[in-house]
């Protein structure tokens, strides 16, 4: 193992410093100590002293006057003040002119300050030394030192302070049921052993952040109502080496003392990653793990210590920390499914002023791949926006406008776009709900808008699916991507140019596209074969391509051919329904938002031909 040494300092160094100390005492601390005892008075005093002739020394500098009474103890000192007869008075009263008066000082506060302070100050200065020397001989003792004095930082919430139950949790059905199981042990650990079934050691919730992974394991502790140790992985990671086992070893020791516990370790990705063999300066993360891992095997987890971890990159993880006998049970926490973002809405509604008029099913069909966190997110924006307009509860708008905050942003109400960008915006969402709403597997349109938003938009269109939609057909797919192309599409045709205005199009159009060829199986010639391998699925996802040079040029053609087509059938659909483009383009103009309901109406409405045209025919 390399360790790595500061760089000592020479002795000389140290030197300086307390020669430097002894002199600032000397100069500096020992005259103000005595000029503390001198006794400041008014010159009303002074004057009084003078008439009473109780001056024996006094000497009259620039700015001050120092005089002495007749007992010599006593060293007086006041303000100057212009007074020509002042020498003359002084001279009078039998006062003496002196240059110099030296106060008079205790023997033995003399000797303690000449002695005993300067001593005090160098034993104090010598223990500072010492210690910040012996901070620097770290090297193999740093080991030794911190591995036996190292503490956890765990916090912990003994039965269950936090007052969270599993009723406070909604959307994850599946993993209560899971985690109930864990709370039904702790509660009744007898008919297990019973039977002989022994609990799982460890259960590790995964998945996306903002899901509630977290919340669930406060949930499992506020349910047994046992005490709760919480601790992130990070927290284990530290500059020296030993001090992240030392932590475990605590953690652990711990828990088997307030034993029945739940120990959740949030983040565990930060500390169990995979091993890769390779040796480096700093193994504290090995050590880490390594401590971990023996903990978890050696631990009776028949006391009823439970141990739950988090983590949103379960690839990540080393596969000794998931074999059976540590983290036994994986327990996925997914984006909740339509019901389920109904029933958080009504969670986290439950904590503000709602009327009677909200509809949940219409904001969790608008919020379709929203986390728990982006619901409880939105009900809060409502609540911010109905405080706004001075009102005492939450409409059905303040709901529908939060989800556009939270997806869009905020709208710029300081952006004025000049009237022909705004034409321009208006044909191009025109052109994207046009092309949807001609095909027929496609979501409906909900709402357009050409107002900007704080996400760099300068419009948007909303399309909602009827229900819960698992699979996606070629034909969908296919059918997105024409709607992705339409907003460009409509300003080929209408303006016979284009703007930068379809920047996002092309990148989700480019990207599903190659899905469809790389990772869907979607092209007779490639058939059903991976092109594509993806990681991090519950961070966006990172995606790296398995097959040679020449094949990966063969599939950027195939997805430049995919798009090309695409975006000629957009065109195609709105040029052979142009009129309808222009009327909605210019009721969009107008108005700036167009609801699903108004778009749906001025789209069916028979289009009128003028009678001249009908006489002609």
């Amino acid at each position: 193992m390399q360790e790595v040494k500061s760089p000592k300092r020479p002795m000389i160094f140290y030197y300086i410093i307390v020669l430097v100390a002894i002199l600032c005492i000397n100069f500096l601390l020992l005259p103000a100590l005595e000029q503390r005892q001198v006794k400041e008075v008014d010159y009303g005093t002074f004057m009084t002293m003078i008439d009473e002739k109780q001056i024996d020394s006094v000497n009259i500098e620039s700015n001050q006057i120092i005089f002495t009474d007749k007992s010599g103890d006593t060293v007086y000192k006041t303000g100057i003040i212009e007074d020509p007869d002042l020498v003359t008075r002084l001279h009078e009263s039998g006062a003496k002119f002196s240059s110099e008066i030296i106060e008079p000082t205790s023997p033995i506060i003399s000797f303690l300050m000449a002695c005993f302070l300067p001593m005090l100050i160098m034993i104090a200065l010598g223990q500072w030394l010492s210690k910040k020397m012996l901070s620097k001989m770290g090297g193999g003792m740093n080991s030794m030192q911190f591995g036996m004095g190292g503490k956890s930082n765990a916090k912990v919430y003994v039965k269950s302070s936090s007052g969270i139950k599993f009723s406070d949790v909604a959307g994850e059905d599946e993993a209560k049921e899971l985690l109930s199981e864990l709370v039904d042990y702790l509660h009744t650990p007898e008919k297990y052993r019973e039977i002989g079934a022994s609990m799982p050691k460890g259960a590790l919730l995964v998945g996306p952040p903002g899901t509630g992974k977290t919340l669930l394991a406060k949930a499992v502790a506020g349910e047994a109502n046992v005490p709760f140790f919480s601790i992130s992985g990070s927290e284990f990671v530290e500059m020296f080496v030993g001090m992240g086992a030392a932590k475990v070893r605590d953690l652990f020791k711990q828990a088997n003392e307030k034993a029945p516990c739940i120990v959740f370790i949030d983040e565990i990705d930060a500390i169990g990653k995979k091993r890769n063999g390779q040796m480096s300066g700093n193994d504290e993360r090995e050590q880490t793990l390594n401590q971990l891992l023996t903990e978890m095997d050696g631990f009776d987890g028949s006391k009823g210590v439970v141990i739950l971890a988090a983590t949103n990159q379960p690839d990540s993880l080393d596969p000794a920390l998931l074999r059976p006998g540590r983290f036994d049970r994986r327990i996925p926490v997914e984006l909740p499914d339509l019901q389920g973002r109904i029933d958080i809405l009504k969670v986290h509604a439950k904590k503000i002023r709602v009327g009677d008029n909200v509809d949940y099913a219409a904001v969790a069909k608008a919020a379709a791949g929203a986390s728990g966190a982006e619901l409880a997110n939105i009900v809060n924006e409502a609540a911010l926006r109905a405080v706004r307009d001075n009102r005492k509860f939450v409409t059905q708008a303040d709901m529908e406008e939060s989800v556009e905050v939270v997806i869009a942003g905020y709208q710029k109400k300081n952006r004025v776009l000049s009237n022909k960008e705004k034409l321009v915006v208006s044909y191009h969402e025109v052109g994207h709900a046009l092309v949807a709403a001609k095909q027929t597997e496609s979501a409906p349109v909900h709402k357009i808008t050409i107002i900007p938003r704080t996400s760099g938009a300068l419009g948007y269109t909303m399309q909602v699916e009827d229900g819960e939609h698992f699979l996606m057909t070629k034909e969908e797919l296919e059918n997105k991507i024409a709607t992705f192309t339409g907003g460009r599409a409509a300003e080929e045709l209408i303006f016979h140019q284009i703007t930068t205005g379809a920047s996002n199009d092309i990148e989700q159009a480019t990207k599903l596209a190659k899905a469809m060829i790389t990772r869907y199986g979607m092209n007779e010639e490639f058939d059903m074969v991976a092109m594509e391998t993806m990681t991090n699925q519950y961070l966006g996802g990172d995606s790296s391509m398995t097959c040679s040079l020449e094949t990966q040029t063969e599939i950027d053609k195939k997805v430049r051919d995919l798009v090309k087509l695409q975006h000629s059938k957009a065109y195609k659909i709105l040029e052979d329904n142009v009129g309808k483009l222009h009327e909605l383009a210019q009721y969009l103009y107008e108005h700036e938002t167009i609801t699903g309901e108004e778009f749906m109406e001025i789209l069916n409405k028979p289009v009128e031909i003028p009678a001249k045209e009908t006489d002609e025919a």
